[in-house]
């Protein structure tokens, strides 16, 4: 017998208007308890008026208890929908990319929620991070062994939306064999990436658009990118003509691979490394009088939930603020925010604010999202977090 949600009389706006989220106050508890429901179950969702609605996975446990994976209630998340949706989001892909390295399924902006894919050649990174998407794991694997036959896919399910779910970490191989080496090459640079002890899926594919606009205005230029991680902005920059870049990040690990993708771009002497926290560093490098042509400061999201929004935007400040007082008379300033609850005009305020600060001019050159491989669904804002300000500061 098929599982059904009815909603609440006009709970079925936003559902009409394109969004694939539904609240656990939006359901008609009385007719359809959402208790008596299976978490990870697929239900059929119904207008007050009895009307379906489309097809969704359910976790009665939390806020956003039902997601949408299809507007036909005669639809079932299963491998041939998954195939289906691979297939269209390969074919977005390729008309992207000449080179198979990007971010395959954007979750909900590639009508997947909850599934993460990053392709890296022939090996796929996979992050399933709700219940539904766990529930149809091994689907998962095999459709995307039938899209792409891929020589090894990885599952790096450690992410918090898991742990929201109340599911268990899981990093490993699931499919065919991990090759010594994971290879990836973004605007012409090669890098390896940590698939199995790194952040997220390794690497961020999202900034691709950002880095290549910077990569055309650093020749030259003495370059010092803050959160490095394994050196996504300032290698590029190296290889873009920087004559200097000092990567400086707190994980050691990070590091040891900022200087392995060094060497292999052939740039280990134009690129130093700095370990610790980033705010002492910025300190320590101000009272040794550096200065920079260009400073990156893309730090991981300093606002993950709402209540974080006063705490998070005074990092921010501070930081942008900091990163200025190590620019030269001229300087650029590529200041970004991966927090989805900082509004980009938030950000724009900050580096206005540190401007002002330190009784200097700001031009903003550039404002940029995240690349066309993280598709931003027009129904759900929340889609669009990346945000990247190129920003030129300078003194009369």
């Amino acid at each position: 017998m098929t599982q059904t949600l009815r909603l609440k009389k006009n709970a079925d706006r936003r559902l009409k208007a394109g969004h694939l989220w539904l609240y656990s106050n939006e359901i008609d508890i009385q007719a359809t308890p959402l208790k008596g429901l299976e978490p990870g179950a697929q239900a059929v969702i119904e207008a007050a008026s009895g009307k379906p609605l489309g097809v969704a996975y359910v976790n009665p446990h939390s806020l956003i208890c039902a997601r949408v994976v299809s507007r036909d209630a005669d639809v079932r998340l299963d491998r041939s929908l998954l195939v289906h949706r691979f297939n269209q989001a390969l074919a977005l892909r390729e008309r992207l990319f000449a080179k198979p390295f990007y971010r395959l399924v954007h979750g909900e902006g590639d009508l997947l929620p909850g599934l993460i894919v990053d392709r890296f050649g022939d090996v796929l990174v996979v992050q399933l991070n709700t219940l539904g998407m766990e529930q149809v794991r091994d689907e998962v694997i095999a459709a995307l062994d039938k899209v792409l036959s891929p020589q090894a896919i990885v599952f790096k399910n450690d992410s918090s939306g898991r742990r929201l779910e109340q599911l268990e970490s899981e990093v490993g191989v699931v499919h065919g064999e991990l090759p010594d080496e994971v290879l990836l090459e973004e605007n012409g640079v090669r890098f390896l990436a940590p698939v199995l002890d790194g952040q997220k899926t390794g690497w961020f594919y999202d900034h691709r658009a950002n880095r290549a606009w910077l990569n055309g205005l650093v020749a030259g230029k003495r370059v010092l990118d803050l959160f490095s991680y394994v050196g996504g902005w300032g290698i590029q920059a190296a290889a873009h003509g920087a004559s200097e870049v000092l990567c400086i990040d707190a994980s050691e690990i990070a590091l040891e691979r900022v200087a392995e993708n060094a060497a292999l771009n052939g740039l280990h002497e134009q690129v130093a490394v700095g370990h610790g926290d980033v705010f002492e560093a910025l300190t320590a490098l101000r009272a040794e009088g550096e200065r920079f042509d260009v400073v990156i400061a893309d730090p991981p999201a300093f606002i993950k939930k709402r209540k974080d929004i006063p705490n998070g935007e005074r990092a921010y400040a501070r930081l942008n603020r900091e990163a200025m007082r190590l620019l030269r008379r001229d300087g650029l300033l590529m200041s970004a925010s991966c927090s989805m609850h900082l509004a980009e005009e938030r950000l724009i305020e900050s580096v206005r604010g540190a401007v002002r600060h330190q009784d200097r001019h700001g031009q903003v050159l550039y404002r940029g999202g995240q690349s066309g491989d993280h598709p931003i669904h027009p129904a759900i804002p929340e889609t669009a977090y990346l945000k990247a300000l190129g920003v030129r500061v300078f003194r009369n």
